[in-house]
C-alpha cells in the first residue's frame, strides 16, 4: 500500500505539489507535537534505533560499502569495452553481495559515469535491490529465527525472482548502443581507496539516521495510541513497526510470533516488504542522479506478491 501510493504519489506530484506540501506540514508539526508530548520516549526510540543500526547492520554494511565503491573505481578502465550482460551481471553481483543500498549506489555511479543510459539505470536500481547475506543470514536466520536454512532458502529465492528481471531487462535493451565511456567521468588514478571512503560516509549516514529516524517515530506513534486506544491488538503495533523500519519490525515480529508454524512467512513478507526507512534511502539516492523510482516501485509491489506467494506454496510446512 505505501508503494502504491507513493507511484500514485509521484505520477501526480506535479498536479498535487499545494496538497502534497500541506500534507507534510501537517505530518510535521504532529510528528513534533508527539516529540514534545513524550519526550523520555523519543529518547528511548533513538537509542533503540542507534543500538539497531550498530548492531544488526553498521557491522555487515559498512565494509561492504567500501570494498564495492573501491572495486567499481579500480574496475573502471576495465569497462570501457565491457558488454552490456557483463556489466549487468556485475552490477547484479555487487548489489547482491552489499545488500541495500549498495545496489543503487552502485547504480547512480555507472550513471554518473557514463556506462549506463538513463532507462536502464531506472530498469537496473529496481533489480539491483537486495538484502545483505550477512544480514539475512547472521541476523534474521541464527540471531532471530535460529535456523540454518531460512536465510539461504529465502536469498535463493528473491536472487530467483531478480535475476528473471534482469534477464527480461537484458533482452529489451540489447539491441541499444552502451553509451560512449569517458576516462574523464571516471577518476580513479588520484586515489581510489580515499574516494571510495568518501563515498560511502553519505551513504552511512543517510542509511543511520532513517534507520534512528524511523525507529524513533515508530516508539512515540506507538506510545500515543497506546494513550488514546488503551486496547489497540498487537498486530497493529506490530504493522506500524514492521512499516517504519523492517529491523526492528523483524525483532519484534519473532518476538510475537515465536511459537507460530508461520512465522517464518511473516519475516519473508517484511523481508520482502521492507519499509519506509529503505526505500527513503532508495528515492534518496535515486533522486541525486535524477533517477526514476517508479520502475523500482512497480518491481517492489511485484516482488512482495511472487516472492511469499511461492515461500507460503512450496515451502512453508
Amino acid at each position: 500500500m505505501i508503494l502504491a501510493f507513493a507511484y500514485v504519489n509521484d505520477k501526480k506530484l506535479k498536479r498535487d505539489d499545494n496538497m502534497y506540501a500541506t500534507i507534510q506540514i501537517a505530518l510535521c508539526i504532529v510528528l513534533i507535537l508527539l516529540l514534545l508530548l513524550f519526550p523520555q520516549t523519543a529518547h528511548h526510540g533513538t537509542d533503540l534505533g542507534l543500538t539497531l543500526f550498530m548492531d544488526a547492520l553498521f557491522p555487515y554494511l559498512l565494509p561492504y560499502l567500501i570494498l564495492t565503491q573501491w572495486l567499481l573505481r579500480l574496475t573502471a578502465p576495465m569497462r570501457t569495452k565491457t558488454k552490456r550482460a557483463s556489466l549487468y551481471v556485475q552490477a547484479y553481483i555487487i548489489s547482491a553481495l552489499g545488500g541495500y543500498p549498495t545496489g543503487a549506489t552502485t547504480i547512480v555511479y555507472l550513471k554518473n559515469s557514463g556506462q549506463l543510459h538513463p532507462k536502464e539505470a531506472n530498469f537496473l536500481l529496481a533489480v539491483c535491490h537486495a538484502p545483505s547475506p550477512l544480514f539475512v543470514l547472521g541476523f534474521v536466520s541464527l540471531d532471530l529465527l535460529h535456523s540454518n536454512t531460512f536465510g539461504w532458502l529465502f536469498l535463493c529465492l528473491l536472487h530467483s525472482f531478480n535475476i528473471c528481471c534482469l534477464i527480461t531487462g537484458y533482452f529489451l535493451f540489447r539491441k541499444s548502443e552502451l553509451p560512449s565511456i569517458s576516462i574523464h567521468n571516471t577518476p580513479l588514478y588520484s586515489a581510489p581507496f580515499s574516494e571510495s571512503i568518501k563515498e560511502t560516509a553519505p551513504t552511512i549516514l543517510l542509511v543511520g539516521t532513517t534507520i534512528i529516524f524511523f525507529t524513533t517515530i515508530q516508539t512515540i506513534v506507538q506510545q500515543g495510541l497506546d494513550k488514546l486506544i488503551p486496547k489497540l491488538p498487537h498486530t497493529a503495533e506490530l504493522s506500524i513497526a514492521a512499516i517504519l523500519e523492517v529491523t526492528n519490525g523483524l525483532k519484534m515480529t519473532v518476538t510475537a510470533f515465536s511459537s507460530h508454524s508461520y512465522l517464518p512467512l511473516l519475516v519473508v513478507l517484511l523481508l520482502t516488504m521492507q519499509s519506509i526507512s529503505i526505500h527513503l534511502q532508495i528515492f534518496v539516492i535515486a533522486k541525486s542522479a535524477k533517477l526514476s523510482v517508479r520502475p523500482y516501485i512497480k518491481f517492489r509491489l511485484l516482488s512482495i506478491i511472487i516472492v511469499p506467494t511461492i515461500y507460503a506454496l512450496f515451502f512453508l510446512k
